[in-house]
């Protein structure tokens, strides 16, 4: 027998509220400096989940491909910035923005519709049900991935910058002088996720699996998805950090294998 499921009211969530209050109480106490932040992302993440809520009950009702490439983009300019403003040290101008979109765009939505097409195989492939769902994961972690490894890089680049010169300096292109760097900040982008993969069903119930199973759906059609968002995630999160860290890389010097901090910049100048 399938249990009802169960609705959530706004008194429920108000005393799940109560304990990001105590958190951030408890910071303040402590001196961290996080207790706005705590509030702020809380107050953020209503007001975004419920004008989300709002705007896919128009979506799901009007299967368009206009209206599901808009949300896409809108999805994808919001965690692009996310990536730039996520960095210590981040490429100047449209660089900054421009290289997570396109990381993220190429890998994510390729991904995304590779998973919709040859996979899932739903008609149309561009049903909101599942494409949404889908591309926000996605998006969602390759975005972590792609700041991740693009941090380590700027950072590692900046503080190892006598050591990057030295080696120009003997010789060595800037493919040589910045690889041992390059290679470590892809392993920062994709350990997250292959920690998560690791970790599924044993440590924690994935976010996509404990949702259908609240939602009343069987579990092993649950544990089935979960394996399919894993697998995609994890793909989804490595090329987008790989061609992220390979072109910022490749931005850090000119055409004459020069190193160019200038085109970084601190984050908050």
């Amino acid at each position: 027998m399938t249990p009802e499921t169960i609705f959530l009211t706004p008194t429920d969530l108000s005393l799940a509220a109560l304990l990001v209050i105590a958190l951030a109480l408890v910071s303040r106490r402590m001196g961290l400096g996080l207790a706005g932040q705590i509030i702020v992302a809380a107050l953020r993440t209503t007001v975004q989940l419920c004008l989300v809520g709002l705007v896919l009950k128009v979506v799901f009702a009007s299967i368009h491909p206009l209206l599901m490439a808009s949300m896409a983009a809108v999805m994808l300019v919001a965690a692009a910035r996310e990536v730039m403003a996520r960095q210590k040290r981040r490429f100047v101008g449209w660089w900054g923005f421009g290289m997570g979109a396109v990381s993220m765009f190429v890998s994510s939505f390729a991904i995304t519709t590779f998973a919709l097409v040859a996979i899932i195989n739903v008609d149309p492939w561009y049903t909101p049900q599942y494409a949404i769902p889908l591309l926000g994961m996605m998006l969602g972690n390759t975005m972590t991935g792609i700041a991740l490894g693009l941090d380590r890089l700027t950072e590692s680049a900046w503080e190892r910058r006598s050591t990057i010169e030295g080696r120009l300096m003997l010789g060595c292109t800037w493919s040589e002088a910045i690889g041992e760097i390059r290679r470590a900040s892809a392993r920062s982008a994709m350990i997250p996720t292959i920690n998560s993969m690791a970790a599924a069903g044993l440590v924690s119930l994935p976010g996509m699996m404990t949702g259908q199973i609240l939602a009343g759906n069987p579990p092993f059609e649950a544990v089935k998805y979960q394996i399919l968002i894993m697998f995609i995630i994890s793909a989804g999160t490595g090329f987008g950090a790989l061609i992220a860290v390979w072109t910022g890389s490749s931005r850090l010097f000119d055409d004459r294998h020069r190193l160019r901090l200038d085109r970084l910049k601190t984050s908050g100048q």
